[in-house]
Parts: C-alpha cells; sequence; structure tokens
C-alpha cells in the first residue's frame, strides 16, 4: 500500500502539496478526483451511451429493407409450384413507403392470380396511410422520443454525478471536522503535559502540594483519553474518504498517515462548491437539471398522446404498383398496367384506443404536476438553506468571540495560578470550558459546511468544470 500511495503523488503531480512533511488535500483536488475517476460517475456516463443506442434501434426503422421470398413443391417427380418474389422497401418519415417487387412463378398447380410471364414480373409502387399514420406513426413518435431521451439522459447524467458529488464533499466536511478536533486535543494535551511537569517538579522542591501532582495527572490522562477517542474518530473519516478516491485505472486509493484536509476550506468553499451570493442570486431555476429531465419527459408523453390520439382515427391504406416485364426501359411502367388495393380498418367502439389515449392524458398531467411540484420545492429549499447560511456566518462569529474571550480568561487564570493566586482546579476549569467552545466552534463550521454542500446538491451545480 505505501508503493500505492507513492504512486499516487508521482501521478498526481500538483495534488497534494507538502507543507513541514504533511500532504495537504484540498476539497477542489479531491471532487476534481472524485468526478474524474469515480467508478459511479463512470457508470452515470453508460446513461448517456444508452439512450444514444436507443436512438440508434429507433432509426433502425427507417432503414430499407430487402426481402426474399422462395417457396417450393415437388411431389413424385411432379413440380407443384416454384414461386420467388423479392422486395426492396424504402420507408419515409411520414408513414410513405416506396417498394419495388421482382415475382417469378411456375408450376403445375400455380394459383391462376400467381401467373407472370416466363422471365417475371417487375413492380414500382408506393403505400400510403390516408388516415391513421400519415402525421404522425409509431415510427416517427419512437424517433422524435429516443432523441429526446437522449437530452433527458444527459440531465439525468448531471443528476447522478451531483449525488456522488454530495456525498464526497460530505464526507470531506467530516474528515476536516474530525482533523480539527483531533488538533485541538492534542494541543490541550501539550498544556496538560507540560503543566503536570511543572507542577511535579514544583511538588518535589516543596512549593506545591500532592495532591496538585495528583490532580494534574487526572486532566493529563483525560487529555490523554480525548485525543485517543478523536484519533479513532479521524481514522474511520479517512477511511470513509477513501471510498471515493480512484486513479485512472480503477484502483482504489486508502488515505494514509500525513495526509490532511486543508483547514482553510471555508476561504474556498464558495468558488469550489460554486454556491456564492452571486451564483445563488443568478441561479436560473429553469435550467435545473431534474427540471430539464421532467421537462424532456413531459414533451415525449406529449408524443406519445399524438400517437393515441391518431389511432382514433380510421386505418385506410392505399397501395399502388406499376407493373412491367422490361424494367429496364422506363416507358413501359404505365397506368394501364397496375396493381392497386385499398385496405380499411376501423373498430366500432375505439374503446382500447380511446383507453390508451386516456391513460396518456392522464400520464402527461401527473408529470406537469411533478412538474410544478419540483419547481416551487426547489425554490423553497434554496431560499430556506440561504437563511440558514445566514445564521451560521452569526454563529460563527459569536463563537469566534467566546473563544477568544475564554481563552483570555484561561491565559489570565494560569498567570494568576503560577504567581499562587489561584488554584489548579480553577485552571482546569477555565481550560475545559474553552475546550468545550473550541469544539462547539468546529461543529458549527462543519455544519455551515454542510448546509453549504446541501446548496450545492439542490442547486445541482456539479455540471461545473472541477479540475484536480
Amino acid at each position: 500500500m505505501r508503493l500505492l500511495l507513492l504512486s499516487i503523488w508521482l501521478s498526481c503531480g500538483g495534488w497534494l502539496y507538502a507543507q513541514d512533511g504533511i500532504s495537504v488535500i484540498s476539497l477542489s483536488e479531491y471532487l476534481g478526483y472524485v468526478k474524474s475517476f469515480h467508478p459511479i460517475v463512470k457508470q452515470a456516463n453508460l446513461i448517456i451511451s444508452e439512450s444514444e443506442a436507443k436512438l440508434l434501434k429507433s432509426r433502425g426503422a427507417f432503414d430499407p429493407k430487402f426481402e426474399v421470398d422462395y417457396d417450393r413443391k415437388k411431389f413424385k417427380d411432379l413440380e407443384y409450384f416454384d414461386k420467388l418474389k423479392s422486395t426492396f422497401k424504402i420507408p419515409t418519415w411520414f408513414g410513405v413507403e416506396f417498394k419495388a417487387d421482382f415475382e417469378r412463378n411456375s408450376g403445375v398447380f400455380l394459383n391462376p392470380e400467381a401467373d407472370v410471364p416466363e422471365d417475371g414480373l417487375y413492380s414500382v409502387g408506393v403505400s400510403v396511410p390516408l388516415a391513421r399514420g400519415l402525421l404522425t406513426n409509431k415510427r416517427m413518435a419512437m424517433l422524435r422520443q429516443s432523441r429526446l431521451f437522449v437530452k433527458k439522459a444527459r440531465a439525468e447524467r448531471l443528476l447522478v454525478i451531483n449525488d456522488i458529488l454530495y456525498d464526497a464533499t460530505v464526507t470531506y466536511f467530516n474528515w476536516l471536522r474530525h482533523y480539527n478536533e483531533n488538533q485541538i486535543f492534542n494541543d490541550f494535551l501539550a498544556n496538560a503535559q507540560m503543566r503536570f511537569d511543572g507542577i511535579k517538579k514544583s511538588y518535589e522542591v516543596g512549593e506545591r502540594p500532592a495532591v496538585d501532582t495528583l490532580e494534574a495527572r487526572i486532566t493529563l490522562n483525560t487529555r490523554r483519553l480525548n485525543l485517543e477517542k478523536s484519533r479513532i474518530k479521524f481514522v474511520k473519516a479517512s477511511l470513509e474518504l477513501s471510498n471515493f478516491l480512484w486513479l485512472n485505472n480503477d484502483t482504489p486509493i486508502e488515505i494514509k498517515d500525513g495526509i490532511i484536509p486543508d483547514v482553510n476550506t471555508i476561504e474556498t468553499v464558495d468558488e469550489t462548491l460554486n454556491t456564492s451570493s452571486l451564483n445563488v442570486e443568478n441561479f436560473d431555476i429553469n435550467g435545473h437539471p431534474k427540471l430539464k429531465s421532467l421537462d424532456f419527459k413531459i414533451r415525449s408523453l406529449t408524443i406519445e398522446k399524438r400517437l393515441k390520439r391518431n389511432t382514433l382515427l380510421p386505418k385506410i391504406d392505399l397501395q399502388y404498383n406499376f407493373l412491367s416485364e422490361t424494367p429496364d426501359e422506363a416507358r413501359t411502367f404505365s397506368t394501364s398496367e397496375y396493381k392497386a388495393g385499398l385496405h380499411v380498418h376501423l373498430p366500432l367502439f375505439l374503446r382500447k384506443e380511446r383507453g390508451d389515449l386516456k391513460l396518456a392524458k392522464l400520464k402527461l398531467q401527473d408529470t406537469q404536476f411533478e412538474l410544478k411540484s419540483t419547481q416551487v420545492t426547489l425554490q423553497n429549499k434554496i431560499d430556506a438553506i440561504n437563511q440558514e447560511l445566514d445564521s451560521y456566518v452569526l454563529q460563527n462569529e459569536y463563537t469566534a468571540v467566546i473563544v477568544s474571550d475564554y481563552t483570555k480568561l484561561l491565559t489570565a487564570e494560569e498567570r494568576k495560578f503560577f504567581l499562587g493566586e489561584s488554584s489548579l482546579f480553577l485552571v482546569n476549569s477555565r481550560e475545559s470550558k474553552l475546550i468545550d467552545v473550541k469544539l462547539k466552534a468546529v461543529e458549527i463550521e462543519n455544519d455551515f459546511f454542510k448546509t453549504k454542500a446541501n446548496l450545492f446538491n439542490v442547486m445541482a451545480a456539479s455540471d461545473t468544470e472541477i479540475t484536480p
């Protein structure tokens, strides 16, 4: 694993930068690698590939077709019939189909209507739907819907990527929180160790009572216990962060000792997540991938409704074919020699067709209601998150003042203690209060970061390019 970590440093180049032997990974660099190499992000790209494959499949309905039908029967040296028919068809957009046929038949028991010249009979014709299927048909609807599915897939891809980046961002913020907490306990452990050593020496020379060394040792071990609990939390957070880090060859990365988060993340979080006040004010709710996806779905269902409405029309298909024995001579195709037909189909009650149309209308209305509801919900969520962020800004300011005041109180109490005007109990009490308020400050900062991540998730800002 150490070799893997070394390969990460070599391959990432500027991804990690050293500070006094410590490697720092910023939020933007971290998200850049998540967006580039995470398997779920790559899986999201398959959504577009799948929709493009369906589009290709729907276009196949307009491919020219060549058909050959050969049938022969021979029994007791008697040829009953030998029939050959080949057809070339060209479907077009508005349901019109052009075709060319060649037919050659022979045999003793051949149906009289299948009699053709000895060298065969050629025909060139067209099939036209006069009612149902002329302005819209299943072939046209599938192609139009497939084009919309490609656009819808792009919007859904953004939503999938946005969700994985949101989860990764929250995990990074939790990692940062546990790192900050670990640093707090580590700093105060050093203070407790220094205080214990000083009091112990004072006791040895007879300047302090033994009870002070006992209290100092209790405080020291308490700080050690808190630091160990904090260290385990940080290790677990590091492993959770590793779930989102991969190399280009689908190799997972494990965060090791010496790699820490950026403690100045608060200065770059808006730029990284694209959640600055200016971006929020200029945010176009109608451009949200979720709303775009629903809009494409509505347009697809509208096409479906038109198709179902078209089935209420009678099915009237007209066929006309010019016949000729010598197709190489164009003048031989004339209106005097032809084969034509008319097919009419109309159910009397149209109950199936009317039922399908009603279902299509209901699906369309349901999606339209969902679009309106989603639009209002997204806008309200953004407004609520903005107010929550404003509150956290004030809470951070208040907490900073409280931390400063408690720090001054602790400094003053320590000075009085070493002058013999205070007790170790008061010093420890002041220090415990300072630790609590610093931990509270870290918690509030983490809540602020998570709210930023929620805003990022609601705005679906993951389409912004993030480069590692």
